[in-house]
């Protein structure tokens, strides 16, 4: 069976035992004093490579020669399995979020905005003001509209606009079009987290539940419908994570590579090879960098993702010299690692937010193109920085103003809600709502009074409060346990959610925790792995850990299933509407 063992560790071989490096260090009476708590040091195996790069566990011959399959053959099939079943659970997730697209047939929410966004960038290469009418003339000509000329003052970069308006410039300026690009970034978020598991867990079981999590996720299910730009935040994060990863495999891969070989055929610790060696080339490092500058190029807190998955990543260094037999890791890293891995992200994201404005940039300086693009020109002529192109001093204090702005808003809203209820899903925030009458909108004729119809941004209760559970367990695994896998979940959700306390007084709103959702998934999957056990367990251990495992992930699905009229926008009688409103603080 593919393995769900919730410890990277391999099984000791039956090689000698090795013996502690020279200069190994004694734990202290503090981290002895920890083991009560479940600490663990990490332990060594006789081969060094396969704490570098743990393999994928092999094909059970009792599984695969029930199909029939030689062992060659089985290795070949788990091979195809590892991509197979991400692309199932990807095929169902778009399934999902494609269906009726295009319903509510409104302009809800935040989309007032960002639809209309995309559509003037595309045209103009520049943001403009809208007529208050202009969302019911869109609906009403299917987008055939003419695009104001007036400058526009935007608070969020242009990348996710540009993302939404492809799916504009591909199928008309729709509710179809507008959300095209969110459900098809959602889709292949739910692949991407199917694939970061498998490799991070070691278990092409556990990526594809987590995958399947992430699925079934209403609040991100909800926000793959809809034109907002928290979606295509998400997608560039996961993908930068998902490229960090495999950047940690393969520079493992390469350290593994130069040790050297004892008389046993087992990869040795070296200390001069693990403290000097340069790990050359990591075009996946490059392409993190990339996303991170495109995920900062949609909201400004994709540079939190940058500087927290930076620092994940050189830390993962630090580790893999550690093991490779570095007894100065930290300073091997410092000399040899630091450079280039700032090279590899910081400046590439920079470089990358700032050729995402090149609209912008490239827009008359006459006062009819982009807002503030003849700021240098105009009211901030003169100054200390004259000798500054005029574009970058332009942009610059447009960048002061959103920061202003944005750090400073604090207009009270119906749905506004504190960081602090977000995991229990305090205040979800209702997107689209309209109470047809029987007979009208999807509302059965027969309805003995007037339905419901809501689309709710509501993560699915289940899997969020299971998920504050998951999250203990993995900060327990990373403090205690040391894995590196549970420090990287933590990672992500922190980055995420951490910044948002220290703005108390800002109007702020829950689905902004869409972004670490997938980590969240991740967490819950790693839980799941524990509980059913790993490989070595008993019989009666792993079934009774997959009963209880399977239970509460039919229970996630069941919810979902439960939820799933408030999260499409489909016409319910208001009392089932009412019934799902489980706490007063969703209405």
């Amino acid at each position: 069976m593919t393995s769900t063992a919730s410890s990277s560790h391999p099984t000791p071989t039956s090689a000698p035992p090795e013996r502690a490096p020279a200069g190994e260090r004694k734990p202290s009476a503090w981290l002895r004093g920890l083991r009560r708590f479940g600490y663990r040091a990490q332990e060594s195996s006789g081969d060094v490579r396969a704490h570098l790069v743990p393999p994928h566990p092999a094909p059970s011959s009792r599984l695969w020669a029930s199909f029939g399959l030689s062992r060659f053959t089985a290795g070949q099939a788990n091979r195809i399995l590892g991509w197979a079943g991400p692309l199932l659970v990807t095929l169902v997730a778009g399934l999902l979020r494609f269906w009726n697209l295009g319903s509510p047939k409104a302009v809800i929410f935040d989309e007032t905005y960002y639809a209309k966004d995309a559509w003037a960038l595309i045209h103009r290469g520049y943001e403009v003001n809208w007529a208050k009418n202009a969302n019911d003339l869109i609906l009403e000509k299917n987008g055939h509209v003419a695009i104001p000329t007036d400058a526009s003052y935007v608070v969020h970069p242009p990348v996710g606009k540009y993302v939404i308006g492809i799916g504009e410039w591909l199928f008309g300026f729709n509710p179809f079009g507008w959300r095209f690009m969110t459900a098809v970034l959602g889709t292949l978020c739910v692949l991407m987290v199917c694939r970061i598991g498998r490799r991070l867990f070691r278990s092409t079981f556990l990526g594809c539940l987590a995958g399947a999590l992430l699925m079934v996720d209403g609040l991100a299910f909800v926000m793959s419908r809809t034109a907002l730009l928290d979606s295509v935040l998400v997608f560039f994060v996961v993908a930068a994570f998902g490229c960090l990863v495999v950047d940690r495999d393969r520079s493992r891969e390469r350290l593994a590579a130069a040790l050297p070989v004892d008389e046993h055929g087992l990869v040795r610790p070296d200390a001069h090879i693990a403290e000097t060696l340069r790990l050359g080339w990591r075009p996946w490092r490059l392409l993190a960098g990339l996303c991170l500058g495109l995920a900062a190029g949609t909201k400004w807190n994709g540079f939190i993702y940058l500087a927290a998955f930076a620092l994940m990543s050189v830390l993962w260094d630090v580790g893999s010299r550690r093991v490779a037999g570095a007894r100065r890791p930290y300073l091997a890293v410092l000399k040899r690692d630091v450079v280039p891995a700032f090279v590899s992200t910081v400046p590439v994201a920079v470089a990358t937010y700032v050729l995402s404005w090149l609209g912008w940039i490239l827009s008359p300086t006459d006062g009819t193109g982009g807002y503030f693009r003849n700021w240098a020109a105009t009211a901030g002529k003169g100054g200390h920085f004259t000798w500054l192109p005029d574009w970058v001093r332009s942009m610059w204090h447009y960048e002061h103003e959103v920061w202003e702005f944005n750090t400073n808003l604090s207009s009270p809203h119906t749905y506004q809600s504190n960081p602090w209820s977000w995991m229990v899903d305090g205040r979800p925030v209702s997107y689209f709502y309209e109470s047809p009458s029987a007979g009208r909108d999807g509302c059965p004729a027969d309805a003995a009074d007037k339905c419901a119809r809501e689309v709710l941004a509501l993560g699915t209760p289940l899997l969020w409060w299971a998920a504050c559970f998951a999250l203990l367990f993995v900060l327990w695994r990373w403090f205690f346990r040391r894995d590196w896998r549970a420090g990287a979940i933590v990672c992500g959700v922190v980055a995420g959610y951490a910044p948002w306390f220290q703005y108390q007084e800002r109007t702020i709103f829950y689905f902004y925790a869409v972004v670490f959702a997938p980590f969240l998934c991740l967490a819950l999957a790693m839980v799941l792995g524990a509980i059913i056990g790993r490989p070595g367990s008993s019989e009666r251990r792993r079934v009774i850990g997959a009963a209880s495992a399977g239970v509460l992930v039919l229970l996630i699905a069941w919810n979902f299933i439960y939820f799933w009229p408030i999260y499409t926008g489909t016409a319910v009688p208001i009392d089932s509407w009412r019934s799902r409103m489980w706490l007063d603080t969703w209405v």
